[in-house]
């Protein structure tokens, strides 16, 4: 996959990324400079890199802690979660000397300041590293559709899709050690396939928008770097692709 540096991409991350599930540590300052170094690098090399990170570090829905919470109620505070998420990795970003914006759909607070679109894609184009939060704004959908509705709106060339595996599998690698991974896809081959690239809803705005979608592996050394260079393994899923594993 070749991808001009100068172009604008999308990077999906999970709450997750910025945890340490076996110590328990919703948010590990190792694990966030990392992430950081990463991307602070990608960007000195002239990419142009929007962030939107989920939330389920922080919020389950309280599922673990046994709450019943109305749906509308839980998804505000698992928008709450990315707002955390965003100052935390946008703080260490700027503690790094890179140009970080950290904006948010809710809000604003001292911390992030209201997201809208023209002023994202100046930043974008002023080499500003540019974290949103607070999902859509609205409750009854995922930080995958936020990317993917963020993502059209600052016009990026590509969604990067951060995940702990190489790409898009036949299966699910995990248990099916026959799994094929996919290098190329089509949009209709993945909807033919049953092939979960990302939620319903944010793949059916990539497919509507033309947003080619990457998928790869942020756990491989440097993963994140080389995803947000246009280089590395992973899958790219578009309108057309010339060959598919």
């Amino acid at each position: 996959m070749a991808l001009s540096k100068s172009r604008r991409v999308l990077l999906k991350l999970s709450g997750e990324a910025l945890g340490d599930p076996q110590r328990g540590t919703p948010l590990d300052l190792n694990r966030i400079r990392a992430l950081a170094e990463q991307i602070a690098e990608a960007a000195r090399q002239g990419a142009r890199i929007a962030i939107v990170i989920g939330g389920g570090n922080l919020w389950r829905g309280g599922r673990e802690a046994g709450l019943e919470l109305d749906r509308s109620i839980s998804d505000v505070m698992g928008m709450l979660g990315t707002v955390m998420n965003t100052v935390a990795l946008g703080q260490t970003l700027k503690q790094l000397g890179a140009p970080a914006r950290a904006m948010s759909a809710i809000g604003p607070s001292p911390w992030v300041e209201r997201y809208e679109i023209a002023r994202a894609r100046r930043a974008l184009d002023a080499g500003e590293i540019v974290l949103i939060g607070g999902g859509t704004s609205n409750p009854f959908f995922t930080t995958d559709s936020a990317a993917a509705l963020r993502a059209l709106e600052l016009e990026v060339d590509l969604l990067l899709k951060a995940t702990n595996v190489d790409g898009v599998y036949s299966a699910d690698p995990k248990k099916d050690p026959s799994a094929r991974l996919y290098t190329e896809l089509t949009f209709d081959e993945a909807i033919e396939r049953q092939l979960r690239v990302m939620d319903t809803a944010a793949f059916s705005l990539c497919a509507d928008g033309d947003i080619p979608i990457f998928v790869f592996n942020m756990t491989r050394p440097r993963g994140i770097l080389e995803a947000l260079l246009g280089e590395g393994p992973g899958t790219r899923v578009e309108r057309e692709a010339s060959t598919s594993c």
